[in-house]
């Protein structure tokens, strides 16, 4: 694999009618490292050398796998997880509205045929617990505009609450942010503001500057968080202030399905707070 990264002949012949020159420039390492003993790795790399390990050494596999967020799967991920149950059974779960890595699956039936498992039953979980109707009829809308194939969601809970806050100019959005969040203090459990991840800091500083206190992703202490987009995957809070929609979704290339993310989030209560329209 080493002389592969680091060879461009070596690749050239190898990839032939498979890569473009371009792609395999992308492919070759800028630095190359002195031995394969001293290369730095990437999570790619290993997935590479996983399959030329697949391919010598026959893994052991296991009798039965489960696997969770299944919609950011990589193919190649797909493949490791395939040779390690090639005589074992498969449960998959997940959300493809939930999708934001770039290689993210947008059919079930695509991501099953990289499992070597094209047959397999799909099964859609559209009631929920987690999340109130409020909210699931707020994301049930963003549903139409993500290229997934996913049916619309239903709450057993038709409790919680919906808020919209508005103001008048993006300048605005702050203070709005830290009135939402004294009026979620008001109740009980966790807040949680999200905002994309370029306007995290303005945030955090207008919060001190107010009085409240507020932690970042990496600790749970304290009943205010302020955490940036990318990483509020597998979160969740009583209270969740949802900052700037239109920005979110902006920030990166599959952008709406990381706002899915953000207000699905709310356990109890969700509040947007936005000078810009919706982007859906």
């Amino acid at each position: 694999m080493a002389d592969l990264l680091t060879d461009g002949g070596r690749l050239a012949r190898a990839a032939d009618g498979i890569l473009d020159a371009e792609e395999q420039r992308a492919l070759l390492w800028a630095r190359p490292p002195r031995s394969w003993r001293s290369a730095r790795w990437s999570a790619a790399d290993l997935l590479l050398l996983d399959e030329v390990a697949g391919l010598i050494e026959h893994l052991e596999g296991y009798g039965h796998v489960v696997v969770d967020e299944a919609q950011d799967l990589s193919p190649m991920e797909c493949r490791a997880i395939a040779r390690r149950a090639a005589f074992g059974s498969l449960t998959v779960l997940g959300d493809l509205a939930q999708g934001t890595a770039p290689w993210a699956s947008r059919s079930w039936p695509v991501t099953l045929r990289h499992l070597g498992r094209p047959e397999a039953t799909v099964v859609p979980l559209t009631t929920g617990f987690r999340v109130p109707q409020a909210v699931v009829e707020l994301t049930n809308r963003l549903l139409e505009r993500l290229d997934v194939e996913v049916p619309e969601a239903r709450s057993l809970r038709p409790d919680g609450e919906l808020r919209s806050r508005v103001v008048d100019a993006p300048d605005d959005v702050p203070g709005a942010v830290v009135a939402a969040v004294r009026d979620a203090l008001e109740l009980e459990g966790s807040v949680g503001v999200v905002a994309a991840d370029a306007g995290v800091p303005l945030l955090r500083d207008t919060l001190a500057e107010a009085g409240v206190e507020a932690a970042g992703p990496e600790s749970l202490e304290g009943r205010v968080g302020v955490v940036p987009a990318s990483l509020v995957k597998g979160l969740e809070y009583d209270h969740v202030v949802a900052v700037e929609p239109a920005a979110i979704a902006e920030g990166e290339e599959r952008g709406l399905h990381r706002l899915y993310v953000v207000l699905t989030r709310a356990v109890s209560r969700l509040e947007v707070v936005r000078a810009r329209p919706l982007p859906f």
